[in-house]
């Protein structure tokens, strides 16, 4: 008991009350005990604690009451981050007033903030004062001011400082497995047959929110082709809603079709079912209700975004069918909406794409028409039992033309209408200023609408990239304000729920996976938090990233790690630039493979054009102006190779560098490996685009010579793509990849030797 009560004393002093406090606390526990006896026993414990305290807080400074007028949960979240920087920087927290420094958070409703904006500054008795225009940016006020303490920055040294959003919404992409009968847009891969229990888990969202909130996103978008059955209870049809959760026995394939095309259920899947979660309806509900007040704490909008006509679950049920001019399949999805709306108060919006299961009809059932059937009027149903409820629509503009769109159901809309549009197609690593929005630029002038830019990630699924400055140059480039209405950022054929794919280590060893495994948003934590940091402030400097690696990585001060990663993770998107597929099954960088026909030969590196407007030269292009002695404005395959060479060579000079000279943290070590990988994966594209320029200056000019130093830089290929196996393949376990195959970089060396192969039997008589 006597040690029981010093530790009691101890925690209540260092982590909130005053020191004066300290006397009562043990009067307190001295009139509990009474007599001489209890009296005797608390005064051994006040001279025992003392004496902690004499020893424990020798760092501590001095004490911070963090207080907040209005008891909002965005702003008690920030006032929590706040005392956890505290308190790691040896600061003594009270959520009370006491003699001291104060930080105090609160609302300022006057013009100079709008929403998301702050104010940090520092009153006439230098207390710290944080305003926000709204509680979402007294929350990023708050963040901000934890942030800074994090870094290093002692509180008598805070500057005065104003946020303001760059871009109005930052969002994330996330296509959602709710379950094997209503999947994401592609589950045949295996991030989404590991995910979908994380889907129903609590923690797995709150901890997921939680760094969405911190990296400034405010946005989520939860794609799924039709999502109801899980989600939502229809009076009309019972049988629809869907109880528990199922995953399928069946082992996916990369074969395109076997389970039915993406987006569909198979009969095959339902009929090998397996319950991982058992759950009602209405626990559901009540889940995702939850789910959205929670991110509503965090200052994030939730949205359902949904392809059609897709009725997963449903198909045959009531007389519901995929065909769009059945009238029973309008009534039921319209209900659908409705429901949904009404159950959900907090759900945000929902957004839609005509297609990819629709045909092209120019009578009452046209894409447009039918949209507006179901979710139009769906959406105006609700609003009849809930008028003041507000409902923002995107619209995507896919299968379908923004004519169409804004006469034939915008025209009709009641709340906030936009629309939206692949940025880069399903490729964001590969340019800062992708060419493909221009021409619905002009036409979205006509029409006054604003746009959601969707990012796709198809490329980056394994490694840590982070390149601070391509993303600054990416989200500068976006269409004016006047015409962005936000972004997403995320994946078709990935779902960024939990990792799954690090592999077991010896028992000893450092580098063993978490336990539980970490959320995609952790391990990745720096390229999620460059996108949102950036999104919300486009000028956060050079200096603001290195202080926050070395926060994370404190024995690599003076080490180049910020140039490194950067260095490194400008390989992806110079190849995908080089090397352009439009869209995720005909391209996987880390695999050098797509869906339909496998590895990318080095005949397919001749044959396959650069992305336009990109400023890169093709092979053929090349060497046809080689050959003819003409003068090459662009970029040269030979020009990419080396610029490839060069990130792979410094970046590994100085992996080896910080390996020798900093502390060997897990997360190091492996963030280390990634950058070691691309580096690799660099040098062998660089050998490839060489040998596949001398193979068709060969094959144009029958020099033997070049054909010679075809082989040579294949066989160069060759061994770069070993040392990129090899560092791969020692931290990750091979995965399908839900839009092409299954990326084993071990076996993907038997294709990269026939490479070699084709060089040398190239003008050999068969």
């Amino acid at each position: 008991m006597f040690l029981k009560n010093i530790l009691k004393i101890c925690r209540e002093v260092q982590s909130e009350r005053p020191e004066e406090d300290l006397w009562l606390s043990f009067m307190n526990m001295n009139e509990k005990s009474g007599g001489k006896q209890g009296g005797k026993m608390n005064r051994c414990v006040f001279a025992g604690c003392l004496l902690v305290l004499a020893v424990a807080p020798t760092g501590a400074k001095e004490w911070v009451s963090v207080l907040y007028s209005e008891p909002h949960e965005p702003i008690k979240f920030a006032a929590g981050e706040i005392k956890r920087a505290l308190r790691d920087r040896q600061y003594r927290v009270a959520t009370e007033p006491v003699r001291g420094v104060w930080v105090i958070l609160g609302l300022n409703f006057t013009e100079e903030l709008g929403p998301q904006c702050y104010e940090i500054r520092k009153d006439s008795r230098g207390r710290i004062r944080i305003s926000g225009g709204d509680v979402v940016g007294c929350m990023y006020g708050g963040l901000e001011l934890a942030e800074r303490i994090r870094l290093g920055e002692e509180l008598a040294d805070i500057r005065e400082a104003q946020g303001k959003p760059h871009i109005l919404r930052r969002g994330i992409k996330f296509n959602i497995p709710l379950d094997a009968r209503t999947p994401s847009y592609d589950d045949t891969g295996d991030a989404a047959q590991n995910n979908y229990a994380e889907m129903w888990n609590f923690a797995f969202w709150k901890e997921f929110l939680d760094d969405m909130a911190r990296y400034r996103y405010n946005t989520l978008t939860l794609w799924n082709p039709h999502p109801f059955p899980s989600i939502v209870k229809l009076p009309n049809y019972p049988d629809a809603a869907l109880e528990d959760v199922c995953v399928t026995t069946l082992k996916p394939t990369y074969k395109h079709g076997v389970w039915r095309d993406p987006q569909f259920v198979s009969p095959e899947v339902l009929k090998n079912l397996k319950v991982i979660k058992e759950i009602s309806m209405d626990e559901k509900i009540k889940f995702w209700r939850r789910v959205m007040e929670y991110a509503k704490n965090r200052g994030i909008d939730i949205y359902f975004i949904t392809w059609n006509i897709l009725m997963n679950s449903v198909e045959g049920k009531y007389g519901i069918t995929n065909d769009q001019d059945n009238p029973q399949t309008i009534a039921y999805l319209r209900q659908c909406v409705r429901e949904t709306v009404l159950t959900y108060p907090l759900l945000a919006g929902i957004g839609v794409t005509a297609g990819e299961n629709m045909k092209n009809r120019n009578d009452e059932y046209d894409r447009e028409k039918w949209l507006w059937k179901t979710y139009g009027l769906g959406i105006l149903d609700a609003k009849k039992q809930q008028p003041n409820r507000k409902v923002r629509f995107i619209h995507r503009v896919w299968n379908t033309g923004l004519g169409r769109i804004m006469t034939d159901f915008a025209a009709n809309y009641q709340d906030t209408f936009e629309v939206g549009f692949k940025y880069a197609r399903a490729h964001m690593y590969s340019s800062t200023k992708p060419p493909f929005c221009r021409s619905l630029l002009k036409e979205m002038e006509k029409y006054q609408v604003k746009c959601w830019w969707n990012l796709r990630n198809d490329d980056i699924f394994n490694f840590r990239w982070g390149d601070p400055e391509y993303v600054r140059a990416f989200l500068s480039n976006l269409p004016p304000k006047e015409q962005t209405a936000g972004y997403h950022m995320g994946s078709d054929g990935y779902v960024w729920g939990r990792e799954f794919t690090a592999r077991l280590s010896s028992p000893k060893s450092s580098l063993e996976p978490e336990r539980p495994r970490a959320l995609e948003i952790k391990k990745h934590w720096y390229k999620f938090m460059l996108w949102g940091r950036l999104g919300y402030d486009l000028d956060l400097k050079r200096e603001f990233f290195e202080k926050t690696l070395l926060w994370r990585f404190p024995k690599t001060k003076g080490l180049a790690l910020y140039d490194t990663w950067a260095t490194a993770s400008k390989v992806v998107p110079l190849v995908n630039r080089f090397h352009w597929c439009n869209w995720d099954f005909m391209w996987a960088v880390e695999g050098c493979f797509d869906q339909r026909k496998g590895f990318h030969t080095v005949r397919d590196f001749i044959k396959t054009q650069p992305m336009q407007d990109s400023g890169l030269m093709s092979i053929p292009e090349y060497v046809d102006k080689h050959l003819a002695d003409e003068q090459m404005t662009d970029k040269t395959p030979i020009q990419v190779a080396k610029e490839l060479r060069n990130y792979a060579d410094e970046s590994l000079k100085q992996v080896g560098l910080i390996r020798s000279k900093a502390a060997k943290s897990r997360e190091l070590l492996l963030t280390l490996s990634d950058i070691e990988a691309m580096s690799h994966l660099g040098n062998y594209y660089a050998s490839k685009i060489l040998g596949a320029v001398q193979l068709h200056l060969f094959e144009k000019s029958k020099n033997q010579e070049n054909k010679t130093l075809a082989i040579r830089h294949l066989l160069e290929a060759q061994k770069h793509w070993e040392n990129y196996a090899s560092v791969a393949s020692k931290h990750y376990r091979p995965q399908l990849l839900a839009r092409t195959r299954v990326l084993d970089w071990m076996k993907i060396l038997d294709d990269v030797k026939k490479d070699v192969e084709i060089a040398r039997q190239s003008g050999i008589r068969q």
